[in-house]
């Protein structure tokens, strides 16, 4: 059985939806205007692109809603994921719950918001420590069978939670943080993925931009409704380990007219058990950067050498 998503693209990359919803608050990387967000997502799909991630949270539905806008004519030609379980109350106070009656509001909203009667993966975003998984799953794949979504996921799970839902339907797909620095699920989730045929999605691909060169020690500003300018996750975070790899990186790269986009992809695509990594773009010049860099990556021993300075 080949993997869900290898099926799905030819291209090994999936458009991250963050990057369209800064200004609707919540999870986004700052403003972009709805026509700019269109533009953008169908020339992703002029050059190939046919998978496209979201969540509410990304702007508090505007992704989604934008989303649906781009792709209401083409529906069927685009994979769309999205997920349930980071919600909001009326203060856009964020909550994590993976309660059976929250998954199946978030699920509806998100039909309507995307402006279609079905979703392709959709996804549990989060662990709930204080719902067993099978209880969502339960909401989830009794959608499956109404059609109201295709194949289900799990974002940021573990091997139990993935054995626990596995119980109750097929997981087809599981999403993590992954990249250069990120690489703990190929310990912890890579073996099981391979032996059970699931398709694994990398989020964090580029790192923030660290990786790119975008974000280094120097950086202090952010757009306000870029989330690395209030964040506690970015703003306790301490990267001056990855800041100083970066400064040994970039000159073994440049030597090798390579840099750390190619760096970036090239590490995830070694991996046979990752089908698609996503990336955010925001103008047109970045997401052909980013198909460009798929035909110029690092070699096998060039890589091998940037991880030694890891």
């Amino acid at each position: 059985m080949t993997q869900l998503l290898k099926q799905i693209s030819k291209v090994p990359l999936a458009f991250g939806g963050a990057a369209i919803s800064g200004e609707g608050g919540g999870y986004g990387f700052g403003n972009i205007s709805e026509s700019s967000s269109i533009e953008l997502l169908t020339n992703a799909f002029d050059l190939g692109i046919r998978i496209f991630d979201t969540a509410p949270i990304y702007g508090f539905g505007l992704s989604e809603i934008r989303m649906g806008k781009a792709f209401k004519q083409m529906r069927d030609n685009v994979f769309i994921v999205s997920k349930s379980g980071v919600t909001w109350g009326s203060n856009k106070r964020v909550d994590m719950t993976n309660d059976p009656a929250v998954t199946q509001r978030m699920l509806e909203q998100s039909l309507r918001d995307l402006q279609s009667d079905y979703i392709d993966l959709y996804m549990i975003h989060w662990p709930d420590s204080r719902v067993d998984i099978r209880r969502p799953l339960e909401i989830l794949s009794k959608a499956r069978e109404q059609g109201k979504i295709k194949h289900i996921g799990l974002c940021n799970t573990t091997v139990a939670d993935l054995e626990s839902a596995s119980e109750i339907d097929r997981i087809e797909v599981v999403q993590s943080e992954f990249n250069f620095f990120q690489s703990i699920a190929s310990l912890e989730l890579f073996p099981y993925l391979e032996k059970n045929k699931i398709s694994f999605m990398s989020w964090g691909t580029l790192d923030k931009g660290i990786l790119t060169g975008h974000v280094d020690e120097k950086r202090k500003k952010y757009e306000e409704s870029d989330c690395r300018s209030w964040a506690p996750w970015w703003k306790a975070a301490d990267n001056s380990h990855k800041f100083q790899v970066m400064k040994k990186l970039t000159p073994l790269l440049q030597d090798h007219q390579h840099n750390g986009l190619e760096l970036a992809l090239a590490h995830n695509l070694s991996f046979p058990e990752l089908s698609v990594a996503i990336c955010g773009a925001k103008n047109s010049e970045q997401l052909k950067t980013l198909m460009d860099a798929l035909t110029h990556l690092p070699s096998k021993e060039l890589l091998t050498e940037a991880l030694g300075l890891r």
